[in-house]
């Protein structure tokens, strides 16, 4: 029984822990996939303001307020068709991540 109060304790206590870090992996791996979106891996980048401000994001809510300026970017880059979709992925990815209150509602299409 000791064993199992003690099993259970190091498990609470790794909990948080264990959500640190799939948060901050997470947050990587949103921050490598807007970087690509740009599709820029040279010096001489088209918005290197933008990827600077991606990559000195210090936490998931600045990387969710950058997808507007990562959306004006790709509809430069690629047109705003292309441009929504690549968004919708990289906003899907902060699904879980940030309260629900973040994430806007759909409107319903008009005709």
């Amino acid at each position: 029984m000791a064993v199992n109060i003690i099993s259970s304790m190091q498990s609470w206590l790794e909990g948080p822990q264990l959500e640190e870090e799939r948060c901050a992996a997470q947050i990587e791996l949103i921050r490598q996939t807007m970087l690509e979106s740009l599709g820029s891996r040279s010096p001489s980048a088209s918005f290197p303001q933008l990827e600077s401000r991606i990559l000195l994001a210090a936490d998931l809510q600045s990387l969710w307020y950058l997808r507007s300026d990562l959306m004006a970017a790709l509809s430069s880059l690629q047109g705003e068709f292309t441009a929504r979709h690549s968004l919708q992925d990289i906003t899907s990815m902060f699904e879980g991540l940030l309260p629900k209150n973040m994430f806007s509602r759909p409107t319903p299409r008009r005709h």
